[in-house]
């Protein structure tokens, strides 16, 4: 805990004063132009990864950066995804998964979460992409883990479209949609191409999203 506090001394004392004319704008109102969905992985940071600056992300991040498709009794997930798109008007949906999840692992092993019952109850809405995983034989654990983690985020993207405030953007055409996968050994991502069909670098490939 003392790291954290010494972490926000050092804030409040050295970068705030540097920052201020940023964060005085930012006081009253924001205005980010994407949603960022993620993983809450400690190791996956959306505003260093991207290099945003404060008030240009609008993030969820929870176990296995999942969206619940839309129900009858909406979630604090889809609370968020419709003020984001309805309120704040965000152009772009990014969901990003990421190696070694331990969330896509759990599902990928079959490990028993008995005594987590919460965490098993919310990775079912991972269940599509385990049936297409499971159809698969893969080399090694590794490979069924990667797989699972890039089936999960195309079940997230299809699990999006069901929201009534997306479906309405993405018939109007005001917002797209992406897919990544961040590698966290090696700092890549790789994107969804537009038909869904395969994961590409997204540094040789910056202009691709999912439709």
């Amino acid at each position: 805990m003392k790291t954290i506090i010494d972490g926000f001394l050092n804030f409040q004392k050295d970068i705030y004063p540097e920052r201020k004319e940023l964060f005085r704008s930012l006081a009253s109102s924001q205005k980010p132009k994407a949603l960022f969905i993620s993983c809450s992985d400690s190791r996956l940071v959306p505003e260093l990864v991207t290099q945003q600056e404060p008030g240009q992300l609008f993030v969820i991040r929870n176990a296995g950066n999942i969206v619940p498709s839309f129900g009858p009794e909406p979630g604090g997930v889809s609370a968020t995804i419709e003020y984001a798109v309805m309120a704040l008007g965000v152009t772009d949906i990014i969901i990003c998964g990421h190696s070694n999840c331990g969330a896509m692992s759990a599902i990928a092993s079959c490990a028993c979460l008995d005594s987590m019952p919460a965490v098993e109850h919310w990775l079912r809405y991972a269940d599509a992409a385990k049936a297409v995983v499971e159809k698969h034989e893969y080399a090694s654990p590794e490979d069924k883990l990667n797989a699972m983690v890039r089936e999960n985020v195309i079940a997230q993207l299809n699990n999006i479209k069901t929201h009534p405030s997306v479906a309405v953007a993405l018939r109007n055409k005001k917002i797209n949609l992406h897919g990544w996968v961040y590698d966290i050994e090696t700092g890549q991502i790789n994107a969804l191409d537009q038909h869904g069909e395969h994961f590409v670098s997204l540094a040789d490939n910056p202009e691709t999203f999912f439709e």
